[in-house]
């Protein structure tokens, strides 16, 4: 343990066992602090400690404590009669009991301080409270006196370090009456279900992986001004906006705790869920678009069922002696398979929209076939 000054020297009281001890601050402060300065020129202000009797400052050492009466009167108070208080506690730490660590309310806990065997015959005491501690797995509860008044404590073991905190005294706590919401509201189990979602996903942190950003960007500023350059413009924070549905705040913040871990989302970017909708017999994509060629041929064809089934009819009793103009006529301009006129046959094809010819083939009256 690197070697700190103590604040305080006295001992453990553990029923008759007195373990000497010396506490010194198991925290310290990384805050950045600043002078006040006279801000036309630069000049220090400093605070002096001015004796109003006499009108002079005096030092340090001409210092002393005294209790303010109701009438203004100074009673003078010194350290003496502070140390000879008829109280166990003046310079020991005296354990009152033991309790599960769970017994303590957070709220109570105040400062933070090791404590450190005081020379080689503490060594076997300090070990065996220790040891006790962690097998017990409970706390103790101690009262001690500092700073000019009696304290609640709790002892823990830190590794191999018993640690004591600071606790408030019960009636140092204030309740907490009229600060919850004092409105009726009701939350659904989907919003719980969001709320436990965005935790998991949200997960455990190392708390030695924290940081303070703020005195990190405070220091560089300092370099920066302390170099001649100017320090850094920090962006503009995003105008804050007020959230109209909770549970669309609750999912887009799960969304985003997931995205920023790298993890699969589960759908888009805008993490809109796709959905699937049936094609309706109305749709668009349920009528065929118009083309050219066969598809065509084969609309028209069905919406002139009544003209192919005359041209079958007429087809079949059509000899292989009819004359190309005779055939014309006879058939509603429908070609047959004994066409021996091109014209006509083109003629023929063009007035029937070439549909009845593809669609309805003359029988075979002559070894030739009939072409399109």
């Amino acid at each position: 343990m690197p070697q700190v000054r103590s604040i305080w020297n006295g001992a453990i009281s553990f029923g008759l066992v007195s373990i000497p001890i010396k506490l010194v601050n198991a925290t310290e402060s990384h805050s950045v602090s600043f002078r006040q300065i006279h801000t036309e020129d630069g000049g220090r202000i400093r605070y002096r400690k001015v004796c109003e009797l006499e009108d002079r400052e005096v030092t340090q050492s001409e210092i002393g404590k005294a209790y303010e009466d109701a009438d203004g009167t100074m009673i003078p108070i010194t350290d003496e009669d502070l140390a000879q208080l008829p109280i166990p506690t003046a310079r020991t730490i005296e354990i009152v009991a033991f309790v599960p660590a769970d017994r303590i309310d957070p709220l109570q806990m105040d400062a933070a301080y090791y404590l450190s065997a005081n020379g080689v015959p503490a060594a076997k005491p300090y070990t065996l409270l220790r040891e006790a501690l962690k097998r017990s797995q409970k706390v103790a509860i101690a009262k001690y006196a500092l700073r000019g008044r009696e304290r609640l404590g709790m002892l823990r073991v830190v590794d191999d370090v018993i640690a004591m905190h600071g606790l408030l005294w019960p009636d140092e706590i204030r309740a907490p009456g009229g600060v919850a919401p004092d409105t009726t509201v009701t939350v659904r189990d989907k919003e719980l279900d969001l709320a436990d979602a965005l935790m998991d996903t949200l997960g455990e942190v190392d708390l030695a992986d924290l940081h303070d950003d703020y005195r990190e960007a405070v220091e560089e500023m300092i370099s920066a001004k302390a170099s001649g350059e100017h320090p850094a413009a920090s962006p503009s924070p995003a105008p804050g906006a007020k959230v109209l549905d909770l549970m669309a705040a609750l999912e887009k913040s799960v969304r985003e705790a997931k995205e920023s871990r790298g993890e699969d989302t589960g759908g888009a970017e805008t993490g809109a869920k796709a959905e699937v909708r049936p094609i309706s017999s109305r749709s668009p994509r349920a009528t065929p678009k118009e083309t050219t060629g066969k598809k065509s041929t084969s609309t028209a064809t069905k919406k002139t069922a009544a003209k192919k089934t005359t041209t079958k009819t007429t087809a079949k009793t059509t000899t292989a002696k009819t004359t190309a103009k005779t055939t014309a006529k006879t058939t509603t301009k429908t070609t047959t398979a004994k066409t021996t006129a091109s014209g006509s046959a083109k003629k023929t094809a063009q007035g029937t929209k070439e549909s009845s010819a593809k669609k309805t083939p003359a029988k075979k009256a002559t070894p030739r076939k009939r072409t399109a």
